[in-house]
């Protein structure tokens, strides 16, 4: 463990500590609220059906997120360096699972999320610029790979940011600032006219009457609609946890305030509050944000949302036309903000790792702005080009069942080092340990083995990326010993 240390303790000496606990709080923030909750709660409803049911799973969610989030706080304290997850793991339980989710986390977890915001990001684009959208197919190979002008728009926002980022952690930080703040009222601003302006009792009560009847609806590539009737947990479990999967992404990346210790002040402090602070808003807004689409919309308009684009159709019946214009730049400016805090975390895990010899060497240089502008551009590069590979959803699928396995193994970590390192410094340690830190454990792991009986196509891919990283890490293990 100690040359461990040492070297990430040396990665750390060219960042400058100049983040402050709001700067982290809006990392939070700003990271978790992206395009999810704008548009996932339609295929929510299509699972589940019921009002009641989407709710509980926005509130377990919210629940596992937040017991992740507070029992990730011990760790931060411990370990207060750049690299967050990826330092746990190794430290925990050695190089070799600190490389898997190093590789993971390059491979499909970070990039996948950063494509899938960005072509988030183009979907909205395209409901004011119609030539943006997924309709629009620029290349067509007629099999089955098609490229839309959606997808090269949103490669095209992810290089300006990453452009942005390369120039230094401040422009990272003002856009941070700015797009979060502006995020945070554009959906104040949808919740609160959600409610006091839309006085149409017979909606809300409609689809509360029937709350926990839970019906699965699937649409076929040629229109056919049928409903499933879930009658008893053996028949809800299944689709409940399918349902997680967008409630999840949306709710992820708050581990990203990690990636960026070396950069923020006191880090054994104020990244633990970040996460609790930042976890615990978001939270409240996200669950706020889906009653107000139920004071808003039956459970078929949520669920049939022209192109899922659920916080539209809200805003069209709230505003008007002119008032969906308003909302769809708010959700620009939150996809956009959302991928800023995203590329600028994640190069930060490379940079760790390559100082570990875990990773292309380039990666461990900061170029003269103190950022790691080589391990930016590697991030931009794979994005993109999971941006051409799959629509919206299909990143998704990709992301939540791989990212769920490593938040498994760092929750497990506390456990672990509580017993290996029992004399380490733990400025703060995990609330309700070990019963919250358990719960994740046993809820997170529920919903990884229903997901493989459900979606075995992309969970096989999320464990083939996982496995395929072991001998890459035995040859660059092998090659560092030669040299």
């Amino acid at each position: 463990m100690e040359n461990n240390t040492s070297a990430a303790e040396g990665s750390q000496k060219g960042f400058l500590r100049s983040l402050t606990l709001l700067d982290g709080i809006l990392m939070v923030a700003g990271s978790m609220i992206g395009s999810g909750i704008f548009i996932v709660s339609a295929d929510i409803s299509r699972q589940v059906g019921g009002a009641g049911w989407l709710i509980a799973v926005w509130l377990l969610s919210g629940f596992i997120t937040l017991a992740a989030a507070i029992s990730y706080g011990e760790l931060s304290g411990m370990y207060p360096r750049a690299g967050g997850q990826y330092v746990y793991l190794r430290e925990a339980f050695g190089k070799l699972y600190g490389f898997l989710y190093g590789w993971s986390f390059f491979a499909v977890i970070q990039t996948g999320t950063i494509a899938a915001v960005g072509v988030a990001f183009a979907k909205f684009a395209g409901y004011l610029v119609p030539w943006l959208s997924e309709t629009n197919i620029i290349w067509d190979s007629h099999h089955s790979f098609k490229i839309s002008a959606a997808q090269l728009f949103g490669i095209f926002i992810i290089f300006l940011l990453t452009l942005i980022n390369t120039y230094g952690i401040k422009n990272g930080k003002w856009i941070q600032f700015i797009f979060t703040f502006a995020k945070l009222a554009a959906m104040a601003a949808l919740i609160i006219f959600g409610f006091l302006f839309i006085i149409d009792n017979n909606i809300w009560h409609s689809n509360w009457t029937d709350a926990w009847t839970a019906v699965q609806t699937k649409v076929a590539d040629n229109g056919t609609i049928t409903r499933t009737s879930l009658i008893g947990w053996t028949a809800i479990i299944g689709p409940f946890c399918a349902a997680m999967v967008g409630a999840l992404f949306s709710s992820d990346a708050w581990n990203n305030v990690t990636f960026i210790a070396g950069e923020i002040k006191k880090p054994e402090r104020n990244i633990g509050l970040s996460l609790l602070v930042g976890t615990l808003v978001v939270t409240v807004v996200y669950v706020s944000m889906n009653l107000a689409y139920l004071n808003v919309l039956s459970m078929h308009e949520i669920a049939h949302a022209d192109k899922d684009r659920v916080a539209l159709a809200a805003a069209l019946k709230i505003f008007g036309s002119e008032g969906t214009i308003f909302i769809a730049l708010m959700i620009m400016v939150s996809t956009f903000g959302c991928n800023n805090g995203l590329i600028l975390s994640g190069a930060r895990v490379y940079h760790t790792m390559a100082h570990d010899g875990l990773f292309l060497p380039a990666a461990a240089k900061l170029n003269k702005k103190g950022v790691p502008g080589s391990a930016l551009w590697m991030q931009f590069v794979w994005a993109a080009l999971l941006c051409l590979s799959g629509k919206y959803n299909d990143l998704l699928d990709f992301v939540v069942f791989t990212v769920l396995i490593f938040y498994i193994m760092t929750i497990a970590a506390i456990f672990r080092l509580r017993r290996t390192q029992p004399d380490l410094p733990r400025p703060y340690k995990a609330f309700g340990y070990p019963v919250i830190p358990f719960l994740y454990i046993l809820v997170a792991a529920t919903i990884c083995v229903v997901l493989i009986y459900q979606k075995p196509l992309y969970t096989s891919i999320g464990l083939g990326i996982v496995v395929v990283g072991i001998p890459i890490y035995f040859y660059l293990q092998n090659k560092a010993e030669k040299k």
